[in-house]
């Protein structure tokens, strides 16, 4: 069992709330991180194997993501220990909500992470009784429906863009390999194609595909709707390889875009590619980073690759309470932006100082922190 004092240190956790439900067997937490630049604001997952320590981690990624993009809102996340393929799912969310009504929404916004859907948004709305309590609704409820937007794989693809031509890798006839391919995934799949890479791997639950010719982009989204994860291993086209090879493939960049920790020492050792960028969260560990590092391989950051569904998500929290919906291309233009910026922001001081980029993207993001600490008087100048 982790021990929950044991997660505190210079920057939070402010807050870590557990909650359970004797009926409904819910168990589930909420982190919130660090506020010093707003109220907590981070998705919520649902997995059998969501733990404390976990959820912190994750938490502290969303106190950098915020800072690092330049939006006031603070680290924070919650997870509910449940199987979201289960027919007991709303009724556990149901009650995740109702056990949380004292910090959401005033001092915690939910949103969706691994797990959750649109609908399952609306129904913590439905649940609360409040607008307000939830980010990430259908667009029929006037949400920022980021899913099927995919706001997350498309900034990916501008920051990896961004980061190629700064590296002098022009993203133009790149091969790409892409671990992961839901949400965040098949989004960017489809922004790279049109940027004019070529995507040589993509990878589900069940399996990896891979063809160094290339794969068709259209055909695998169709291939996907009608097969869902299982499409890899009945794609006529590629060949099927060994879940977790897709990492190791011949390839120019890499986007771990699945699961965090997927990515350690020894498979840092064994990545052809030149440009590795996180489009999931936490996918490679700290000796990874510098494995990466002393091999000469560039890595853009989770915290400022995968930050398009932070912006997108800062767009639906001012509209929380508005009959507008937000207008879908400022999202994606003010994605573009602030993403392509960071990820060259972040490459140049890594170089300047020569440390790893997520040491010099984290110490950006840490002094932004520090000053609006600073400032509230929750620390010392």
């Amino acid at each position: 069992m982790t021990d929950a004092l044991s997660l505190v240190d210079d920057w939070g956790p402010e807050k870590i709330v557990v909650v359970s439900h004797r009926r409904t067997g819910m168990k589930g937490v909420l982190v919130i991180d660090n506020t010093a630049r707003g109220m907590g604001k981070g998705g919520t997952r649902m997995s059998p194997t969501v733990s404390v320590g976990e959820v912190a981690r994750l938490a502290r990624v969303m106190t950098w993501k915020w800072a690092s993009v330049d939006l006031f809102y603070g680290g924070a996340k919650a997870g509910i220990v449940a199987d979201p393929a289960s027919p007991d799912k709303e009724a556990v969310l149901r009650a995740f909500a109702r056990a949380l009504s004292n910090e959401v929404p005033r001092e915690y916004v939910m949103g969706l992470d691994m797990g959750l859907t649109e609908d399952d948004a609306a129904v913590i709305q439905d649940e609360l009784g409040d607008r307000g309590v939830a980010v990430g609704t259908p667009a029929q409820l006037g949400g920022v429906a980021y899913d099927r937007l995919g706001v997350t794989g498309y900034g990916v693809a501008e920051a990896t863009d961004a980061a190629a031509h700064h590296l002098r890798l022009p993203l133009a006839g790149a091969r790409v390999a892409l671990q992961g391919y839901g949400a965040v995934g098949h989004a960017a799949a489809r922004r790279f194609a049109e940027l004019g890479a070529t995507i040589v791997a993509v990878s589900t639950a069940q399996g990896a595909l891979h063809d160094p010719a290339g794969l068709d982009v259209p055909a695998l989204e169709a291939a996907r709707e009608e097969h869902g994860d299982a499409f890899v291993t009945r794609h006529p086209a590629g060949t099927v390889i060994p879940p977790g090879e897709e990492l190791t493939v011949d390839c120019d960049i890499l986007v771990p875009a699945a699961l965090q920790d997927v990515i350690d020492a020894a498979t840092a050792h064994r990545i052809k590619a030149k440009l590795v960028v996180e489009g999931a969260n936490l996918p490679t560990t700290p000796e990874a980073q510098e494995v990466l590092e002393n091999r000469g391989i560039h890595v853009l950051p989770d915290f400022v690759a995968n930050a398009g569904g932070v912006v997108a998500a800062a767009f639906a929290m001012d509209a929380r309470y508005s009959g507008f919906r937000p207008e879908t291309p400022a999202i994606f233009d003010t994605i573009s932006k602030r993403l392509r910026e960071n990820a060259v922001t972040v490459l140049d001081e890594a170089a300047r100082h020569a440390i790893t980029p997520h040491a010099a993207g984290r110490g950006l993001a840490e002094q932004r922190v520090r000053e609006a600490m600073v400032s509230k008087g929750r620390i010392r100048r």
